[in-house]
């Protein structure tokens, strides 16, 4: 099987080409040099050329702020290029992984959302990868949208240039006071947990909606802190509330996302304890 991946320099996306790699598959690795998911014509002729069997696209304007203050753009690369990516699925005939977030919902349910809750995104990142949910659902009734939370893994987002962990341990180890958010809750997601689990959704012929998240949940005040023990570094770190950070963007205060539809599916994803460890321990082996 040919499996494109759009976004392939991404935390997720490099994750996915091995994930791939892995099991057999020929991956194809489309970085944002090769491929602009805004250029409709570009992401035709490219997916032309390849023909693939599946298309992951991971592509995404995702730096939450930075939303707030270029709509257009958030939209254009989340939504229209969703949906340039699924129009040029559906004329070669491949099968679309469209990977979503968990800021399409308010954070109002107490409970870890499941994936038929009513979204309803607070800030402009949300809005806009929630319509490019609808996009590619309707351009390809068999699409699968995963959607993922608070990722971690390798060495940080292409966009962001670095993820939570890799934050938090770059300012303890420089002595500066660590002060994290503690009234926000979300579920952390190992990068090649998350890809594993999307190749095998893939290769079992899921469609729909999934929720593909490491089991359990934690403030990040709960994961900084964790971090830390397990990195071996005796650092404060003081719980605050989210207002004692302003940002251009609202946060959901609960964007924890249920697994069960994954694990009825016979899927389940290690406890992200475990899954930070292992990270951690990958970190030390290439340091």
């Amino acid at each position: 099987m040919k499996v494109a991946v759009i976004g392939a320099t991404g935390q997720l996306g490099s994750a996915l080409v091995s994930a791939l790699q892995e099991v057999g598959f020929e991956a194809v690795a489309l970085g944002h040099d090769q491929l602009e998911v805004t250029d409709a014509g570009g992401v035709a002729s490219m997916l032309g050329q390849v023909v693939p069997d599946v298309v992951f696209n991971t592509a995404a304007f995702h730096r939450v702020d930075a939303c707030e203050d270029d709509p257009k753009l958030a939209f254009e690369v989340n939504a229209l290029g969703a949906l340039h990516v699924a129009r040029a699925c559906r004329e070669v005939g491949a099968r679309c992984v469209y990977v979503s977030t968990d800021y399409v919902f308010d954070g109002a349910k107490a409970e870890p959302y499941l994936e038929d809750d009513l979204p309803n995104p607070v800030n402009v990142y949300g809005a806009s990868k929630l319509a490019g949910e609808h996009l590619v659902l309707q351009t390809c009734p068999d699409a699968l949208v995963v959607r993922v939370a608070s990722l971690f893994g390798g060495r940080g987002a292409r966009g962001k240039g670095s993820n939570f962990v890799l934050t938090v341990l770059d300012r303890a180890r420089r002595g500066e006071p660590l002060r994290v958010v503690d009234d926000v809750r979300m579920s952390p997601t190992y990068t090649p947990d998350a890809a594993a689990a999307m190749v095998e959704l893939v290769r079992r012929g899921a469609s729909g909606v999934f929720h593909v998240v490491n089991k359990g949940a934690c403030t990040w005040y709960e994961f900084a802190a964790r971090v830390l023990e397990l990195a071996g570094l005796e650092v404060p770190v003081e719980p605050v509330p989210q207002e004692a950070y302003p940002t251009r963007a609202r946060r959901p205060r609960n964007s924890v996302l249920s697994t069960a539809k994954l694990e009825a599916r016979g899927l389940r994803l290690p406890p992200w304890e475990d899954a930070l460890r292992r990270y951690l321990a990958s970190l030390s082996s290439r340091a």
